[in-house]
């Protein structure tokens, strides 16, 4: 019978609460470092990623760990999300959309539908070819890849902007005053960019997001079915090319995150009641309390993190990582 201790419980459960948070791939990790610790721990990965890993005590325990995570994003945003439920709530009455909060609410209504079709649809095929650690090193040097080039590209479009010209008009005679108006930086739209290319140069709020675009940074999500693909990565990198700077990019993200998260984790829990999650209950809410705390100090940190850093140094590790890995596993 397989046997899951209580320190791997606790160790799988802390690098789970880290890992899902920070750009680095959750999946990834839990197939990488049991495989190089070996022994036991190799079992879990070779079980978890098998035709019939349903069944699976350690997908199983996983899965609730992914519930923590969800469940810490909960408290620590969690008087975002009493507005967001509440405006949520009010467009549904009025039919209409008319603040920034209500705004926000559908846009991650929008961005959430592609990774939960994709989820629903090819979960478990990507799990069973991809969950190897041959491929968690390749796709882990990928998102590294991913990350580095986000960065790049919102740079050099940053660059471009500041060094265009700025146009002026001056008038050829006196005229009536312009109507007053808000500045062009608090209009609805993109504060002068061109938001039908790849990469939007200037600096955009949330609320200026198009729900398309929404939708496209949902798309991003979707790579995080690939072990080694970090989905709050991923998902930055799509909000920065959009045009947000890195600390609402990484609260998109979150927010993003937590009801894939949440809603995976739920549908597949009550595998934990039949005869995956026998015998190891405690093992269970010992890992699942590890990834709680671990997950809020997680967020809590890579929230100030991105107030004034980017992703350039998870980059450089992914990559790092990545190659270390694949040198080992072939």
């Amino acid at each position: 019978m397989w046997d899951l201790s209580y320190f791997q419980a606790i160790a799988i459960g802390g690098l789970q609460g880290v890992t899902e948070l920070f750009p680095v791939s959750s999946l990834g990790h839990s197939v990488l470092v049991p495989a190089l610790v070996g022994g036991q721990w190799e079992h879990l990965v070779t079980e978890s990623a098998t035709q019939d890993s349903e069944a699976s005590p350690y997908l199983a325990f996983i899965v609730a760990l992914h519930v923590a995570t969800a469940l810490a994003l909960l408290v620590f945003y969690r008087r975002d999300w009493a507005r967001i439920i509440g405006a949520f709530l009010h467009t549904l009455r009025t039919r209409s959309v008319a603040t920034s909060t209500e705004r926000l609410a559908w846009l991650i209504v929008v961005a959430t539908i592609p990774v939960g079709i994709t989820g629903l649809a090819l979960e478990h095929l990507f799990r069973t070819l991809f969950a190897k650690p041959v491929a968690a090193s390749v796709f882990l040097m990928l998102n590294g890849l991913i990350l580095l080039g986000g960065e790049v590209l919102r740079r050099r479009a940053q660059a471009r902007t500041r060094s265009a010209p700025t146009p002026t008009t001056v008038p050829s005679h006196p005229g009536p005053a312009a109507p007053a108006g808000p500045p062009p930086s608090h209009r609805r739209g993109t504060r002068g960019t061109r938001a039908g290319g790849l990469v939007v140069s200037q600096h955009r709020s949330l609320d200026n997001l198009a729900y398309r675009e929404a939708a496209i940074v949902g798309l991003f999500q979707t790579l995080a079915l690939l072990a080694g693909i970090s989905r709050s990565g991923v998902t930055m990198v799509g909000g920065l090319l959009r045009g947000l700077d890195h600390e609402d990019a990484a609260k998109f993200a979150f927010l993003l995150a937590t009801p894939v998260i949440l809603a995976a984790g739920l549908l597949k829990l009550p595998s934990l009641a039949g005869p995956a999650g026998a015998h190891i209950h405690g093992q269970v809410l010992a890992g699942v309390l590890t990834a709680g705390l671990a997950a809020y100090a997680s967020v809590r940190f890579l929230t100030r993190w991105f107030t004034t850093r980017t992703l350039t140094p998870f980059a450089v590790y992914c990559l790092a990582m990545g190659t270390a890995c694949l040198l080992r596993f072939t």
